[in-house]
């Protein structure tokens, strides 16, 4: 397995916004994650994934 699974605050930091930022753009399903025991987890991928049809949409 190679995607590398990051919790809230290592992606805070990867998307250099504040975790309580992070938090709720992953309560309200814009960021894509999931929950295992009570605790946001994020892969990588999807992360990138969603940056770029971010960018995408802010083209059109």
């Amino acid at each position: 397995m190679t995607d590398e699974i990051l919790t809230l605050k290592e992606v805070a930091q990867y998307l250099k916004l504040a975790e309580k930022t992070a938090y709720r753009l992953a309560a309200d399903g814009k960021l894509p994650g999931f929950k295992v025991g009570g605790s946001w987890r994020f892969k990588r991928t999807d992360i990138e994934q969603w940056i770029e049809q971010s960018k995408q949409g802010q083209r059109e």
